[in-house]
């Protein structure tokens, strides 16, 4: 199989070596290449990809920009207006980031039921993490910065608390899923407007936490999980949610059905052999 992953900056991106060990695992080889696309150069190069590749996965800034480009949007996707993985015969989108973020949490000991959770960010990962934890019974407050896209997700999805700013409160995990900590944003945290006051996520609403969780996967520690580790917090990286998408999206590309005991199994397997 002959596979991709697109993004703004995916130089060091892991995807690689994960799809060619769960392919492998799998009984299937493939190759997988690292597409970097300057933003202003993607409406030129996207029709590429669908005669240059068996299937291709999708990340920042690129996962509603794809659409466009599809026939048809399966699941998550169609719901979530965001595309991480993409089958070139048949043009369908799919999103795997519920998958991978929901197996993070419970492999870490992050219960969902019931806990109050406050998601910074409601671009495509924030919708996704938002739309599987309210389905998960938890308790659901979303800050992002652009009001309309807020509300815009509010309507799309509802069943949590929009936050124009976000109050001295303590929420159980606060989740970051704006994508500031990495590439050109290494060594900040996201900027909220805490309590009538726009400053760089810290101590003052991190101590009130009992985790933090961040999609970032690189660099392993993002600027947001250090402050939260100071503050004695539980801190979790994207980089098992990563492994678990990648899983789901071989499955799909495959045509087999995801198992979560599978997946655990293989990340295990994985981390094990990447030591």
């Amino acid at each position: 199989m002959k596979l991709a992953v697109i993004g703004k900056d995916v130089s060091g991106s892991e995807s690689p070596r994960m799809h060619a060990f769960i392919l492998g695992r799998m009984g299937r080889q493939c190759t997988y290449e690292k597409i970097s696309i300057p933003p202003a150069e993607f409406s030129l190069r996207a029709e590429a990809l669908f005669s240059g590749y068996d299937a291709f996965n999708v990340t920042i800034p690129f996962k509603g920009e794809i659409i466009p480009y599809l026939k048809r949007l399966e699941g998550d996707a169609r719901l979530f207006g965001a595309v991480n993985t993409v089958v070139t015969r048949t043009r369908t989108g799919y999103n795997t980031d519920g998958f991978g973020f929901l197996l993070m949490l419970e492999n870490a000991g992050i219960a969902v039921k019931d806990r109050s959770f406050l998601i910074l960010g409601a671009g495509g990962a924030g919708r996704s993490c938002v739309k599987k934890l309210v389905d998960g019974g938890a308790k659901v407050s979303v800050y992002e910065r652009d009001e309309e896209r807020l509300m815009a997700v509010y309507r799309d999805l509802g069943g949590f608390e929009p936050l124009p700013e976000i109050p001295y409160a303590p929420f159980d995990v606060i989740v970051n899923c704006t994508g500031v900590g990495m590439h050109d944003t290494v060594g900040r945290t996201p900027v909220v407007n805490l309590a009538g006051d726009f400053r760089p996520v810290g101590q003052d609403l991190l101590s009130l936490a009992s985790a933090a969780v961040d999609l970032i996967y690189v660099p392993a520690e993002s600027e947001f999980l250090r402050v939260a580790r100071e503050c004695g917090k539980q801190t979790l990286a994207g980089a098992s949610m990563l492994f678990y998408q990648a899983y789901c999206a071989d499955c799909i590309f495959l045509g087999r059905q995801p198992s979560a005991a599978e997946a655990k199994k293989l990340y295990g397997d994985y981390s094990e052999d990447i030591k």
